[in-house]
Formats: C-alpha cells, structure tokens, sequence
C-alpha cells in the first residue's frame, strides 16, 4: 500500500489504496459496495439500506461501486485543477475530532482497474459526518437518485407531471436546487402576464433533473426506513405540498416497483 498522508496528526490513506484492497460485495439488487474502517453503522443496516435500492435502477450504475467509509477528506495540498484522479481524496480509518472540519459528505473518485474490479467510479460516503443512518441513508439515495438520472434520463411520464404542478404553482419543492431551478424556468411567466410565455428551457430541465432525482431519493428513503416527510424541511426554500409529493413518489413507485421485502406506503395524519 502506497505510504500515507497526514493531515493534523493522524496518518489519512488514500482513497484509490483503500478501494484496492477492500472486497467489494454485490447486494441482491445488483448494486456494489464496501464499507471501511469504524463507521459506527451496523452491517444488517447497511445491507438493507443498499438493498432498497429497486432492481430495474442497479443496472445503470454498474459501472460504480459506493464506499461507506468514517470520513472522506477533499485532499487540498495540490493546486493543480488537472489533479481530479484518486490523488485528490483522503480516508480516515477513524472519525477523529481534526478531521471533521476538512470532511465532505461524499465524493466521487474516478477508480482505475484492479484484479479484482474493472475501473470504475467509486463514491466514498462519509458515514460519520452524517450522524445517525437517516442521514446516512438520504445522502446514499441521493447520489443513487442523481447518478441514475444523469445515466437514463428522466421519465416521460415524471417530466410531464412535475412541469404540470409547476405551472400550477404547487407550493414548495424537494430540495434547493428543485426551487430554484423551477423559479427561473417560470421567470418570464411574469414579464409575459396574460400571454402565452416560453419558460426557460435550460432551467426547466435542470429543475426536471433536480425534482426526479429528489422524488427516486424520498421513495427510496421510504423504503429504507419510517420518517416524517417534515424531516426533509429545510430553512432555505418550502417542501413541496403534501399531496403533490404523493403524486410523484406513486408514478416513481410505478416505475420503479419496490423489491421483495420492502414496502411503499404514504400515511397522512390529522394535525393535533
């Protein structure tokens, strides 16, 4: 193994040298992956949530394997902006207090062949930085959500219901990214009034984007795990309302039907 890097006073490896030494596992579903080092989440956990992931999305990240690791650390001592290879990521065996502040949630590695494993991309999640296994989960499904629609694109059938609760002005969205994009997409409603109007055709298809992989995310959370959708709320931008967000988790339910032993479910509740 290639000799390590400090950054504080504990020795970090890099990534490329962890994932060439660590057996990758295939869950049923088809998806890959490998945990490393103390990562405080228990194996059964760890194989359900990999395992929530629906079997008709796996195929489509074949060519990626996720690293569920204490911490994965951007390393900085290269100015270099070519310098975009395993290089650039460090490994923390151990969640250390040091460590935290130069921590990411993830990040992605391009990985080259081993004997084992074809090159591939590999996506060191930081297990640690993110807590307790809600976490742990939702930034897992996020980057599945995201990797697969920049891989197979978004349904038809999911583009023409999002754009219609967006012409509706349905309040809210899923994520920042969602709303903003939606917000500019719609901008030149404004300037038109009564007119018939062209949205923004970049910023429709990246709120498009942005709402899909957010919808195949929340839907596989669900699977994972029992939440309170107002667990998702964050300060920035409103959730997307209720019933709308329904509407979207059963077309992808449709779409992407849960494996054997995980159920979808909605349940909506009274206020006190």
């Amino acid at each position: 193994m290639a000799d390590s890097v400090k950054i504080g006073s504990t020795p970090l490896q890099q990534a490329a040298d962890v994932a060439a030494h660590l057996e990758v596992r295939t869950a049923p579903n088809g998806m890959r992956f490998a945990a490393f080092g103390d990562t405080k989440v228990a194996d059964a956990d760890l194989q359900r949530i990999v395992q929530a992931v629906p079997a008709l999305i796996a195929p489509a990240l074949a060519d990626r394997v996720f690293y569920f690791v204490p911490l994965a650390i951007p390393d900085t001592r290269s100015n270099d902006p070519r310098e975009v290879d395993a290089a650039g990521t460090l490994v923390a065996g151990e969640a250390l207090p040091e460590h935290f502040d130069e921590a990411i949630c993830h990040r992605n590695v391009p990985l080259p062949a081993t004997a084992h494993l074809p090159a591939h991309e590999g996506i060191f999640i930081s297990a640690r930085l993110l807590r307790d296994t809600f976490a742990l989960a939702f930034e897992f499904f996020i980057n599945v959500g995201h990797n697969f629609a920049q891989h197979a694109g978004i349904p038809a059938a999911f583009s023409q219901l999002a754009w219609t609760q967006a012409l509706a002005d349905t309040r809210g969205e899923t994520s920042q990214d969602a709303f903003e994009s939606r917000t500019a997409a719609l901008a030149p409603r404004a300037e038109a009034g009564l007119k018939p109007f062209q949205p923004d055709e970049k910023a429709r298809l990246d709120f498009l984007d942005a709402a899909f992989a957010d919808a195949l995310a929340i839907y596989q959370l669900s699977l994972a795990i029992d939440f309170d959708y107002a667990e998702l709320r964050e300060r920035e931008y409103p959730l997307l309302a209720p019933n709308a967000l329904a509407d979207r988790l059963r077309l992808v339910a449709q779409l992407f039907p849960p494996n054997a032993g995980y159920e979808f479910s909605i349940r909506y509740r009274r206020r006190a």
